[in-house]
């Protein structure tokens, strides 16, 4: 099984996706295939997004009994940790300070 999640794609990549899996909600596209399938399709995926994000989650035989891999920008970032792949938070970028706005200096 296989699970595909894409946010702001174009509308050619997710009538792409909607050939080949069952789309349960908008960009949640769900389908079970074979490794070379899993890949071609995720290579769709790739060439078609654009400035979007995607996520693809499949069915493995590991101690999480799945994983997964991300593209493009996004703030959850796959992180291998003692063999366990979790989703790791980018921190949040901070506005710039406005001058004069600091702490004050004594």
């Amino acid at each position: 099984m296989m699970v595909i999640v894409v946010e702001n794609a174009p509308p050619r990549l997710r009538g792409r996706l909607a050939v080949w899996l069952v789309e349960l909600r908008a960009g949640i596209y769900v389908g079970d295939y074979s490794v070379r399938v899993r890949e071609m399709i995720w290579s769709h995926v790739r060439e078609g997004i654009e400035d979007g994000n995607a996520v693809l989650v499949w069915r493995e035989n590991n101690e999480a009994g799945f994983d997964f891999r991300t593209l493009g920008p996004n703030r959850r970032m796959p992180r291998d940790m003692d063999g366990l792949k979790l989703a790791s938070f980018l921190p949040l970028e901070k506005p710039p300070q406005e001058e004069g706005k600091g702490c004050p200096t004594t």
